[in-house]
């Protein structure tokens, strides 16, 4: 019993996952994907979201660090709108250079 309760579980979550091939650039900086891929959901799945694009772990990072899951959701519901941010502005001309599968601790902004 235990066991089919797991794997209908894992099958749950693994239904937002978009269908088809993963996009070849991150949704954020546009610079080609690396190695590993993270999905973010726009819309944060606490707040109702269900829509998700593929990032690079550094840019993903970078939004969590910037933003609560409220802000995410009332103020920057998309990817343009983000963009504005001061902080994600800065981000995005340091990263642009970097590779595909750069990583640097991020810190969360006061």
């Amino acid at each position: 019993m235990r066991g089919r309760v797991r794997r209908k579980a894992a099958l749950a979550a693994l239904d937002w996952l978009p269908e088809g091939p993963v996009p070849a650039t991150c949704a954020l900086c546009s610079r080609p994907l690396g190695a590993r891929t993270e999905w973010h959901h726009l819309v944060p799945k606490s707040e109702g979201g269900r829509e998700t694009v593929p990032l690079h772990p550094i840019c993903h990072r970078a939004i969590h660090a910037s933003a609560s899951n409220t802000a995410l959701a009332r103020l920057y519901p998309t990817l343009d709108r983000l963009r504005e941010r001061e902080d994600i502005r800065r981000f995005l001309a340091w990263i642009a250079d970097k590779p595909a599968d750069f990583h640097a601790p991020t810190r969360r902004r006061r």
